[in-house]
């Protein structure tokens, strides 16, 4: 056997980042070449950048990317132009928006097969009508009773889980995940999963080719069929220059008989679970569904592995209790959503400013990036000025130093206006959690930076009263004991460091 490395050295996917890099490095000399070729071409290009400047200008998109973009092009004009051209103005990105329109509405009747209780939520939850509104009326995702909910921290206590309930499955498992490793928590996975194929039983896998570019073979798909286990790769990574390489699928999800479910930030890889140190104890979070909303997750995935084997299937035939209802009784209402980037409707920020503008007495948020636009910004100022406890914790040990430099460069701004702010100094915290005044919460896969809220495929969890509310509250406290709270006094830095972090804060939407 080769070493690890020397396979990883030869696997296809080397030859794509090569080839990438050799586009890049064409352009380079065509444009700051000498010859009479390359002059023409440069004063192309300047007309081209001039017109995409403007174009941007006329989009209805987020401000912070208007000005990201303008700026580079501007900046670099025998470039910019050429290469928002390359990312936005495909065919291959308007034909896959319309396949994402077409899974989304094909979905639309099925989510109410095990039943709605709009109405029993809206007389027990007036005051959060217009959330509970929004999901369900324009977004398109029921809020269900009936639904048991644990929160699972860290990412041992989910892996411990998740394979109890694959043991019990009777019917199918789906599996949807960013990232997909092999060592100690996806080899138990799998031998789970082999045992369940050779039964018989239907055994899907979808990962995101970015997310395991360099973690599992090209092959892959290829060996887990060997084993009865269907396996896609979403949006295989090409070596060409596309905007759709900036959307992958970053969502986790584990469907069970659509009668369980899992999601939140963790991934089928060994950091996650602790069996491997990263950057320190690794802090995540997962919420697992029993009941009702289950089978909302369960519909989520099923779209996403429409898109990628593009056959058409009948959803509802993996719908549970079909001639019984539901035996699952429990408190609280949970509403599971999805955020697609091929829409203009940002379903997780929506859920997340709705959290704070609700809020009347506290909001406690985990989040392993802080990169926002100015609404996030101003919504999370203008709740700890209107006296609510605004408390985030971020990671003090980074993953990424220009993301964590950008992180830090909000901390004055919000410090300022009241928000507290702490670093997880244990670790690394990846969970993505909001809860606020002992009733609500949500726990999913949207971190609170630019490429989730904007431009990733996501899901989450929106609880209301459920036994799961309380328990994201007691562990967010706890982790306060492992914080370090951050201070006007601390965010002091020279001025060279604070000019760096500003200048990042402009391209923060291009990261």
């Amino acid at each position: 056997m080769r070493p690890r490395w020397l396979r990883v050295l030869f696997r296809r996917r080397v030859w794509t980042i090569l080839l990438l890099v050799l586009q890049v490095w064409f352009f380079v000399n065509l444009i700051v070449g000498g010859s009479q070729l390359s002059r023409r071409f440069s004063g192309i290009l300047t007309v081209i950048s001039v017109v995409a400047v403007l174009y941007i200008v006329s989009k209805k998109d987020k401000g912070a990317y208007k000005t990201a973009w303008a700026i580079l092009i501007l900046t670099v004009p025998l470039f910019g132009g050429l290469l928002y051209l390359l990312f936005h103005l495909q065919t291959s990105t308007r034909r896959f928006s319309k396949d994402v329109l077409h899974a989304q509405r094909k979905a639309e009747a099925e989510y109410s097969a095990v039943g709605d209780d709009y109405a029993a939520a809206a007389e027990a939850l007036p005051e959060h009508l217009p959330q509970i509104r929004y999901l369900q009326e324009y977004a398109g995702f029921p809020i269900y009773a009936d639904t048991e909910t644990h929160y699972l921290t860290p990412g041992e206590r989910k892996l411990e889980a998740l394979l109890r309930e694959l043991r019990k499955a009777e019917r199918y498992i789906f599996l949807e995940y960013f990232i997909v490793e092999e060592g100690v928590m996806w080899n138990s996975i799998l031998e789970v999963l082999k045992e369940k194929a050779a039964e018989g039983m239907l055994v899907r896998l979808l990962y995101d080719d970015m997310g395991c570019f360099l973690k599992l073979p090209k092959d892959y798909p290829e060996q887990l069929s060997a084993y009865g286990i269907q396996c896609q790769v979403f949006n295989p990574f090409r070596p060409v220059l596309s905007a759709m390489q900036n959307n992958r699928d970053h969502r986790k999800i584990a469907a069970i008989d659509g009668k369980v479910a899992f999601t939140g930030g963790i991934n089928l890889a060994d950091e996650y679970i602790n069996a491997v140190e990263k950057h320190g104890h690794w802090k995540d979070a997962s919420i697992m569904l029993e009941g009702k909303a289950a089978w909302s997750l369960t519909l989520v995935f099923l779209q996403m592995w429409e898109l990628c084997t593009h056959m058409d299937e009948d959803y509802g035939q993996y719908a549970p209790w079909r001639d019984v209802p539901c035996p699952v009784k429990a408190g609280g209402f949970v509403q599971p959503y999805a955020d697609s980037p091929m829409d203009a409707e940002n379903v997780g920020e929506h859920v997340y400013l709705q959290i704070l503008n609700n809020a009347k007495e506290y909001v406690y948020i985990n989040t392993p990036y802080l990169i926002v636009d100015d609404s996030m910004l101003s919504a999370l100022c203008l709740a700890a000025k209107s006296g609510v406890d605004v408390r985030i914790v971020t990671p003090h040990r980074w993953d990424k130093w220009l993301v964590h430099m950008t992180t830090r460069s909000y901390y004055r701004d919000l410090i300022k206006a009241g928000v507290k702010i702490y670093e997880y100094t244990n670790g690394f915290i990846h969970a993505k959690t909001f809860v606020s005044d002992d009733r609500t919460a949500t726990v999913g896969t949207t971190n609170l930076d630019f490429r989730s809220l904007y431009l990733h495929f996501e899901c989450g969890v929106l609880l209301f009263d459920s036994k799961a509310v309380r328990e994201v509250k007691e562990d967010f406290l706890r982790s306060l004991d492992v914080c370090q709270q951050i201070t006007q006094e601390t965010c002091q830095s020279n001025i060279v460091l604070r000019l760096l972090q500003d200048v990042l804060r402009l391209f923060a939407p291009l990261m």
